[in-house]
């Protein structure tokens, strides 16, 4: 059975919330200076680290969506000049979603500032988790 959590847990995780709000503050300031919501940041992402044919579904499932909610964030992609639908190469029903040149700019653009705050944040994420480890 775990053991109770201490002090010093509840202090770590209490931290390790605020380090990720801070980081989703970052985020989202990013992506609002790039035309982007939160969420369509997110999908551009999820779509081009895709190891297999991206779909409206794969991206809800990504985002913790519903399915008809990620229907639209595709379609304002799609209305925004990011996305493209195509047809898959598996299911000719089935519609694969690809980033357009201008949606890998922008993301380009965004990883590269994000890669160097999740760099920047590293020791203070490590020095957490590790006040976190099972001592038991």
């Amino acid at each position: 059975m775990p053991a109770e959590p201490t002090d010093a847990d509840y202090a770590a995780l209490a931290e390790f919330r605020f380090a990720l709000r801070n980081f989703q503050a970052f985020s989202e300031k990013r992506a609002a200076e790039c035309g982007l919501t939160p969420q369509q940041h997110q999908a551009l992402l999820v779509i081009r680290a895709a190891r297999d044919e991206p779909t409206v579904g794969y991206v809800a499932e990504r985002l913790i969506l519903k399915p008809h909610s990620a229907t639209g964030l595709i379609d304002r992609l799609v209305a925004l000049g990011l996305i493209e639908r195509q047809a898959s190469s598996k299911d000719k029903r089935q519609a694969i979603l690809a980033l357009t040149g201008e949606a890998r700019t922008v993301l380009r653009q965004l990883s590269v500032t994000h890669r160097e705050e999740v760099r920047r944040l590293r020791p203070l994420l490590d020095a957490l988790l590790k006040r976190l480890d099972d001592k038991d």
